[in-house]
């Protein structure tokens, strides 16, 4: 399996289409909230700042003013989840875990964090489940994740059923997984709950069935996010090219390639594209 296949992180711009930052969700503190010039009001105000800069992919700054909020205030569980998800968008770059700036340590750390300042923060419990699932800690995640696909009060209870799903999927539990996944995609939109499905369909050779989830995760009409799932690409093309579709599974392939030629999914696609040419001696176009 390609590095990057295993990893929940995707890219910045597909963060919500895995798990929402809906922070502002979380209550303030005590019972009138924070006082002007407090410091609870100043991490607020510095959280606020951050907020706005990961919005526009300005990672290390958002985390500078991240840092400054959780000094002023170590229970703005808000401004924890967000230094969580910082640092899950640092793992989501081409080189994925492999970057040097990846740190899935202080992504679970800042989560749990988040939890301890507020125990019912669904949102940062589906994200330290999806960084467990990273780190390789499965039946942690499972622990994590189950009362979660139960709790009828998460609105983005689907992201929970995603990621339970693509725990049991990756530990081997492949009928389950895809039992939980198809809770998962009961929100159509939610591209990456297609493409786990369908990857875990592929493994149980249930080929037609996979494929239309890739196109369901592929569909022009969803989230513009969708298209750039690199891995989703990848895994039509190689399911086309299983099921005879060569010319199709090359069109998905060069899409891939497109995306980016530095990831391990890219390699891939590059690596499948030149031995499809091969195979029938023609060349795609480049």
């Amino acid at each position: 399996m390609p590095a990057r296949v295993a990893t929940a992180f995707v890219g910045v711009a597909a963060l919500s289409a895995m798990w929402p930052v809906s922070l502002a969700a979380c209550s303030p503190k005590g019972q009138g909230g924070p006082t002007a010039q407090s410091p609870e009001r100043q991490s607020e105000d510095q959280y606020h700042v951050a907020l706005d800069l990961f919005q526009k992919g300005n990672l290390r700054v958002a985390l500078d003013h991240l840092q400054k909020a959780i000094a002023l205030d170590g229970d703005n569980a808000k401004a924890n989840y967000l230094a969580s998800a910082v640092h899950q968008a640092f793992c989501a770059g081409d080189l994925g875990t492999k970057s040097s700036d990846c740190n899935l340590g202080e992504a679970e750390r800042y989560a749990r964090k988040a939890l301890d300042a507020d125990a019912n923060f669904r949102d940062a419990r589906n994200a330290l489940g999806a960084i467990l699932i990273n780190e390789g800690r499965f039946k942690e995640a499972m622990d994590i994740l189950r009362p979660l696909t139960q709790d009828l009060a998460y609105q983005a209870n689907h992201l929970a059923w995603g990621n339970y799903g693509w725990a049991q999927v990756l530990s081997g539990q492949i009928d389950e997984g895809i039992a939980s996944l198809q809770n998962a995609i009961t929100q159509p939109k939610f591209c990456v709950g297609h493409y786990r499905l369908a990857f875990a369909l592929e493994k149980k050779r249930r080929l037609n069935d996979a494929e239309a989830s890739l196109d369901n995760a592929l569909a022009s009409d969803g989230p513009p996010q969708c298209q750039g799932l690199q891995e989703a690409w990848l895994a039509r093309g190689r399911v086309r090219l299983e099921m005879g579709k060569r010319d199709e599974a090359m069109n998905d392939f060069i899409r891939c390639r497109e995306l980016s030629v530095r990831t391990d999914t890219g390699k891939e696609c590059a690596r499948r594209l030149s031995a499809a040419e091969a195979a029938s001696g023609t060349e795609a176009p480049r």
